[in-house]
Parts: structure tokens; C-alpha cells; sequence
């Protein structure tokens, strides 16, 4: 079946090899929905292969008051996508004079991203936010699917994140609980995935704020786990 296709589409091999890829990609990202929030989460490891490039790598990007984008891939990609979604909801706001629906910015992030699916950005990416409608989170790939879910995860730190919230995660959590639940799957993926340490980054989105939570809290809140 492979084959056929990519005598059909030459470039359909090389999608099919990035997608194996990115499920490599040295990285663990977050998100959920809590019913007085929602809930994005982040480590800061870079990687080059076995060499730990950078440590204090940002991978979670502020995009609005309401609007929070979670990356995991190549950063070029990810800076140059994180600065495009940011213009364009700037834009709607100054046209529209308010917020962009989350939902909204998936779809635009969904089709910059189906654009260059045959020379893709390799990124998996997790956008989070509040809106009207109340709190969404949307998984994104690389060739521009999205897909709303209470909670997601992505890069090489994925299977122990899920390990986690398919435990811990339920309707109508409070975001008190959510960033408690947040660190702990973060601190299970540093643990365990080499790629993935040097710290965690929360951020809790309202129809209030966008909050991002200190480092002290974090250790705080580790600590009641004996973290």
C-alpha cells in the first residue's frame, strides 16, 4: 500500500518517515480542560541526538490573553509557527475587536500546517485556550490534522504523561487539582525519558488571566507527592 502511494505522490515516503520521527521528537508537552480552566504544561530539555543542547528551552508559547500554544519538534519550526499564529490573532482582534474562538485558531493552525504537508514542519503541537464557549484543548500534526480532546499529550514523553492522566484525569476537575496532576505527569516523564528534564512550565488559562505558575509552587506542590 506504501509503495503505491509513493509512486503516485513522491514525497508521500518521506510524510511517512517524518511522522515516525516526530514520535521520537525529545520533548513532553500537555494540555487539559478543567472545568474553572484549562491547563498547558511544559519541561525545557533540548536534544540533539544523545547531547543535551539547551536547558531551558521554551515550549510553551503565550499567543493571547486566552490562547496558549504547546510545541514539541524542530524549534525553528516551532518559533516561526508560534510568531504566524500570534500575528493572525492580533489581527482578528484589531479587525474584530475581540478574541479569536479557540477553535478558530486550530483551524487556522490546522491549515498553515496542511499547506506544506509534503515538506512539512515537523512539529506536533498542542493548542489550549478559553473562550465563550468555555475551555478546548485541540491536538495538531504535522500535516494538519486537529483534534479536540479533554486532554492530550505529545513528544517522546507522551506514553508516561498518559500513564498519569488516563489515572488521575476527571469531568469536572478543579484547575487547583489539574496543575497538581500536570506536574506530577511532567515529573513522570523527566523520570523516565532522557530527552525530556530540566524543569516544568504550567500555565493556567480563565476567562480571567493567562497565569503562568512559579517554580516555588511547583516544587511546593511536588512535594506533598514526595517529588
Amino acid at each position: 500500500m506504501l509503495d503505491s502511494l509513493a509512486s503516485i505522490f513522491p514525497d508521500f515516503m518521506g510524510v511517512i518517515i517524518m511522522a515516525e520521527d516526530l514520535k521520537k521528537t525529545g520533548t513532553t508537552i500537555l494540555g487539559m480542560v478543567c472545568k474553572d480552566g484549562v491547563i498547558m504544561a511544559t519541561e525545557r530539555r533540548a536534544t540533539m541526538g544523545t547531547l543535551i543542547a539547551h536547558k531551558a528551552t521554551k515550549k510553551l508559547y503565550k499567543i493571547d490573553d486566552h490562547l496558549a500554544l504547546g510545541t514539541a519538534g524542530l524549534v525553528g519550526d516551532l518559533q516561526v509557527l508560534s510568531r504566524y499564529l500570534c500575528a493572525e490573532v492580533n489581527l482578528y482582534r484589531l479587525k474584530r475587536d475581540r478574541k479569536v474562538p479557540v477553535k478558530s485558531a486550530a483551524t487556522l493552525m490546522s491549515n498553515i500546517l496542511n499547506q506544506r504537508k509534503f515538506a512539512p514542519y515537523y512539529v506536533q503541537l498542542i493548542l489550549g485556550g478559553w473562550d465563550a464557549e468555555g475551555g478546548h484543548i485541540y491536538s495538531l500534526d504535522a500535516a494538519g490534522g486537529a483534534i479536540p480532546d479533554k486532554y492530550t499529550a505529545g513528544g517522546s514523553g507522551t506514553p508516561y504523561v498518559l500513564g498519569v492522566l488516563e489515572d488521575q484525569y476527571k469531568d469536572d476537575m478543579t484547575v487547583d487539582e489539574g496543575i497538581d496532576i500536570a506536574a506530577r505527569a511532567i515529573t513522570a516523564a523527566m523520570d523516565r525519558d532522557s530527552a525530556s528534564g530540566n524543569g516544568i512550565d504550567i500555565a493556567v488559562i480563565n476567562e480571567k488571566e493567562f497565569k503562568m505558575i512559579s517554580e516555588g509552587e511547583i516544587k511546593t506542590r511536588l512535594e506533598k507527592f514526595g517529588k
